[in-house]
């Protein structure tokens, strides 16, 4: 990354002293590079080369880590699906919770049906409660799998 400012730098300091006009301070307005063309094709080539060495540098710093070996990445990707299926496995016990909640509904309703009304309301709150703790579950085990 220094040696990539130094080269700037020092491009930019030849490109300077070459350069037999004066340059305003701020662009008025863009040019298309195919009407107007500025300075010697050395200076041009600089330009793509350093154009070129910042789009490598920043292609570079938002990749993800590339492996060494074809077995390492696989190794990789196997335990990313592991640990997304044993993440997964809660939510069987989400889905368990729900049908508990129901069937407590059922029978407190089949007990003490003027109070259906109440215990239903009292039954959408626990299966909120317990699909939230389902949908915490997938998110940790979606997780797992694309981090």
């Amino acid at each position: 990354m220094a040696s990539t400012r130094v080269l700037a730098s020092r491009l930019a300091s030849q490109m300077a002293a070459s350069a037999k006009v004066a340059r305003p301070a701020v662009r008025v307005a863009q040019v298309s590079k195919r009407t107007i063309q500025t300075g010697s094709p050395l200076q041009t080539l600089k330009r793509t080369q350093m154009s070129s060495i910042v789009n490598a540098t920043t292609r570079s710093a938002f990749q993800k880590r590339a492996y060494s070996s074809e077995i390492a990445q696989a190794m990789v990707e196997v335990s990313k699906n592991l640990g997304m299926g044993a993440a997964a496995i809660g939510l069987t016990g989400a889905g368990i919770g729900i049908g508990l909640v129901f069937a407590a509904l059922l029978n407190g309703v089949a007990r003490n049906p003027a109070l259906r009304g109440q215990l239903f309301s009292y039954a959408i709150l626990g299966f909120a409660f317990v699909e939230a703790i389902g949908l915490f579950d997938l998110m940790v085990a979606l997780m797992a799998k694309f981090t």
